[in-house]
């Protein structure tokens, strides 16, 4: 039997998101940026919110002045400010950036400090006496100022491998100037677990209380994590969705998944672990980096069932093929219905969707045509309103919006401040035959406007439908121009998301059939959304 360590009296969970992972290339924040992510935070309940270096840039510096004038209540992290030591052959109490550590007026700062022999030399250009100095004088100067002082050994594991007394003198000297914490890191990424825990337990034997912080080089940030505080780290850094330089740092949501689930540990307040998907998107939204849907447990797949061997055995019960229950975290388990499913899988998926499929025979006749549509090119795992229309019609259960009778689109290379493109759409809506003309910047566009014209005046809901997506992929590259081409395109409403799919020789025509489905399902699930006719 396994047996897991008791958690410690005191643990701490440490975002730097703010800092660390604002150094991911192509991620820009804003100070509104940062004190929105900083809000999320806060009610997810992490201990502590690393805000950025203040004095070392000025949005950095901007963000803890607002925190400061009462812009950043916190309910239950505690801000802290990122530095430096001070400088060669300085003082604590004059240098520039240690008073700007002071002007932040965070309850506490974390100090960066060298712990590698060779960055003292090379980089600091100093001898290693003086990097002990600089490291005792700035942290004993911060506590007798009040602040609550961590230290970040950079390079630690670097470090010990080369010099391991060296390394474990850093980390006595930080703590008996005064360090609450001493924070190992993982700095170029390059550790395993297996090597983790001996050095950790090293490090432990100078009694100081010690952290981890790991980037993901080797894909180990998370299991590097873990196995630190195996070895007996209190205190983890992480960012969410495991942003950060090069490949990113430790996915503190996932490091408080599985310390919750996994260990048993409260690290978070009640009910907040359910809330991890939404904050993985709320961050996604603000940092404007796309969700990963691999991501560990909150990730759009990571619960997410293709195989129908899997189906079969979910259907009996869904713990055979999920590790936990992913309502824990705030996700959801999916069925993905392709070729590859079999009629447990439709069946599952049908009953996601408010579908009674347990007829074997009709369950066993739309995985037919299921895998017949697969092998014409649809893809219906990514595009669950095309596939619940599928079932719609399948079942017998479709009751259409509008029928359309009839469609063409013109396209030349004369652009006028309408577009390029005209199309007409004829559609049946109730008892009404219309006929109506909309132009655009290409086809796709200029069939929406025509399509969204003929159908406004009798469904209120289509002013809400904007298309936020479009996908084309082409499916027998061998072929060149006359190749099938899958579309798929996302619509919302404002409120729900949907996909719809569309295929055929001409990509038109896919983007049409894509295009309809999407209007169709959109009203078919708008309840309320007609109105009379005009």
């Amino acid at each position: 039997m396994m047996v897991l360590p008791a958690m410690p009296t005191t643990f701490h969970l440490y975002d730097t998101t703010l800092r660390d992972g604002a150094q991911q290339e192509g991620l820009r924040l804003s100070v509104s940026d940062k004190l929105r992510i900083a809000r999320v935070l806060d009610e997810w309940g992490v201990g502590f919110i690393e805000g950025g270096w203040p004095g070392a840039n000025p949005t950095d510096t901007a963000f803890f002045a607002a925190a400061a004038a009462g812009d950043l209540p916190l309910r239950h992290a505690t801000l802290a400010a990122f530095g430096s030591t001070r400088r060669v052959g300085g003082r604590a109490e004059s240098d520039p950036l240690t008073r700007a550590l002071l002007d932040a007026r965070t309850e506490v700062v974390c100090l960066v400090a060298k712990s590698h022999d060779e960055h003292v030399l090379r980089a600091l250009r100093t001898d290693l006496a003086e990097n002990l100095a600089m490291i005792a004088d700035t942290v004993a100067f911060l506590t007798a100022e009040g602040r609550r002082v961590f230290v970040d050994a950079e390079h630690f594991f670097d470090g010990y491998r080369a010099n391991p007394s060296y390394a474990l003198e850093v980390v006595k000297v930080a703590a008996d100037a005064g360090a609450e914490v001493v924070v190992l890191c993982d700095t170029n990424g390059g550790m395993l677990p297996s090597q983790m825990g001996e050095v950790v337990s090293a490090a432990a034997q100078v009694g100081a209380p010690l952290g981890i912080h790991c980037h993901n080089d080797t894909g180990c940030a998370v299991a590097n994590s873990l196995a630190a505080i195996d070895a007996g780290a209190m205190h983890v850094q992480g960012t969410i969705n495991g942003h950060g330089e090069r490949t990113g740092n430790a996915d503190l949501i996932a490091v408080a998944a599985d310390l919750r689930l996994k260990y048993g540990w409260p690290v978070l307040p009640a009910d907040q672990l359910a809330r991890s998907t939404a904050v993985s998107h709320a961050v996604s939204a603000i940092t404007h980096v796309a969700p990963n849907p691999r991501q560990p447990y909150v990730g759009a797949s990571a619960f997410a069932h293709k195989a129908g061997l899997h189906g079969s055995a979910i259907k009996v019960d869904a713990n055979l093929y999920q590790h936990t229950d992913p309502r824990l975290v705030g996700n959801d388990m999916r069925m993905l219905v392709s070729d590859m499913a079999g009629r447990a899988s439709i069946q599952l998926k049908g009953d996601q969707l408010g579908f009674d499929l347990s007829d074997r025979d009709l369950a066993a006749r739309i995985t037919d045509v299921v895998k017949q549509r697969e092998m014409e090119g649809y893809s219906y795992e990514s595009a669950d309103a095309s596939f619940d229309l599928l079932l719609r019609h399948e079942t017998q259960a479709l009751d259409p919006a509008f029928e359309v009778l009839r469609w063409r689109v013109l396209t030349s290379d004369e652009a006028t401040e309408d577009g390029d493109s005209e199309a007409t759409v004829k559609v049946r809506v109730r008892d009404q035959v219309l006929a109506r003309v909309g132009e655009g910047f290409g086809p796709l566009n200029a069939l929406d406007h025509a399509l969204r014209s003929a159908l406004e005046p009798s469904h209120a809901g289509v002013a809400d439908f904007e298309l936020t997506d479009y996908r084309v992929r082409i499916l027998e590259t061998g072929h060149g121009t006359d190749a099938i081409v899958r579309v798929l395109i996302d619509t919302t409403d404002g409120e729900r998301n949907w996909t719809t799919v569309g295929v055929g020789t001409n990509v038109v025509e896919a983007s049409w059939e894509a295009l309809h489905d999407a209007y169709l399902w959109g009203l078919l699930a708008t309840p309320g959304s007609a109105v009379a006719p005009r």
